[in-house]
């Protein structure tokens, strides 16, 4: 078989893994096939595909898991010493007033900490304490949870660790002046619409369903009002400790998350007695990996399949090669309408199946390092901000207890707007 027949192919099974996912099928159970079919579509040696595939980036995925670990470990200590809770109890009362402000200066302060902060595991550390307080407002879950995530995707634009990663494909691409102009005003318009989003469903914020929704995410267990006012207010810092490490002193998560943690235990009165720490550690360790296995397990089946796409990424090749054009206001305008294609590690995400697009781009020579980068940037922030691929965002779907179509359904029509706009300021800037 031709690469452009293996390559139709895949984008058909590519398509019915996206209906079926609409249709709310087992994400886990999902990727798992389609890792099997990329592997048998793409005439992947079986060997290889055992080793490639299967084994080892799942094994290579083990650091993220570390994160993942870690990160729910103190959430599960925010919210069982009380202070989730209490911080929870104080904005409330706040955000009672005036809940659309409350939320518009969560999405602002997410996306503040975002532009330096990086990876699952700062996601999780202020995700645990944000995403309870937009709840307490009065938020429903699947609209608190896209404003978050979206947030978390707008100053990434902006973020250095993320940019040196795609910065592997065009080397020749430079991290300051014109790049970023265009950062900060693309970074912009996405919380604009974030802000959008928020003030188009004021209307669906209800206080009186806040206790609900925190109970079903568990940001209420064992604790009460009684127990959130015995909180000292010097104990609210603890959530922004491990962002804080992360940027006065470049530690990575893993410390970071364990000094917060401990630092949480002691100031909470936990540590007082010796068989009453070891209690609590034990209790909140064993909560927090209970919390997050089914999480750890679909993360599998998703790497498996991420491996399986980058073994079939030169499929695509003569492809794109064939329907790609040269000119840069349309390659601009093209990959904004398209940009739905990077969901799913799709071959408009450079983390997927978008490496072989961005090696024939870059292989043309038609256009410049510092142009292509942005533009393959766009897409590939969309599948970051909304994409349930995307490591933190199902993270957060299994904490908010939302379902992935919905987040799908509240997510994309935003992305796809700011993707759209986005590439015509690439246009402008770069083209």
């Amino acid at each position: 078989m031709s690469s452009t027949v293996i390559a139709i192919l895949l984008l058909l099974s590519f398509f019915g893994f996206i209906y079926y996912i609409v249709k709310g099928g087992n994400l886990m159970i999902g990727f798992f096939i389609m890792a099997i079919l990329w592997s048998i579509i793409g005439m992947i040696p079986f060997q290889t595909a055992i080793q490639k595939v299967f084994a080892e980036p799942a094994l290579n995925y083990g650091p993220t898991i570390m994160y993942i670990v870690f990160g729910s470990w103190f959430g599960r200590v925010l919210v069982d010493s009380g202070i989730a809770p209490a911080i929870s109890e104080t904005t409330n009362k706040v955000g009672k007033r005036r809940p659309l402000i409350a939320a518009i200066l969560v999405v602002l302060v997410t996306s503040f900490i975002f532009i330096s902060a990086y990876g699952v595991g700062s996601v999780i550390a202020i995700g645990v304490i944000l995403l309870p307080i937009l709840l307490s407002i009065g938020l429903p879950r699947d609209i608190a949870l896209t404003a978050f995530a979206l947030a978390v995707g707008a100053p990434m634009y902006l973020n250095v660790v993320l940019y040196n990663q795609i910065k592997a494909f065009f080397p020749h691409a430079h991290y300051g002046g014109t790049y970023l102009q265009f950062g900060w005003i693309a970074m912009g318009i996405q919380i604009v619409l974030i802000i959008i989003f928020l003030v188009l469903n004021r209307k669906k914020f209800d206080a009186s369903h806040a206790d609900e929704n925190l109970a079903k995410i568990g940001a209420l267990e064992n604790q009460g009002t009684q127990e959130g006012n015995k909180v000292p207010k010097i104990a609210f810092i603890v959530p922004v400790i491990p962002v804080l490490m992360n940027m006065l002193f470049q530690w990575d998560a893993i410390p970071a998350l364990t000094l917060a943690t401990l630092i949480a235990i002691v100031l909470t009165g936990h540590a007082r007695h010796y068989k009453g720490f070891v209690k609590f550690l034990n209790d909140t360790i064993q909560q927090a990996i209970s919390d997050i296995a089914g999480l750890i397990m679909f993360l599998m089946a998703l790497i498996m399949f991420s491996g399986a796409a980058s073994m079939n990424a030169n499929r695509f090749k003569p492809l794109f090669e064939a329907i790609l054009p040269h000119d840069h206001l349309i390659l601009a305008l093209a990959l904004g309408i398209f940009a739905p294609l990077a969901l799913f590690r799709g071959p408009l995400h450079v983390w997927g199946a978008g490496a072989a697009t961005a090696a024939v781009l870059s292989g043309t020579g038609l256009f410049s390092d510092a142009f292509l980068l942005p533009l393959l940037y766009v897409p590939t922030l969309m599948a970051v901000s909304t994409d349930i691929t995307q490591s933190w965002n199902v993270w957060g779907l299994d904490y908010m207890k939302v379902q992935s179509k919905d987040f799908l359904k509240r997510g994309i029509p935003i992305m796809w707007i700011v993707s759209i706009v986005n590439e015509l300021l690439v246009y402008h800037f770069f083209g």
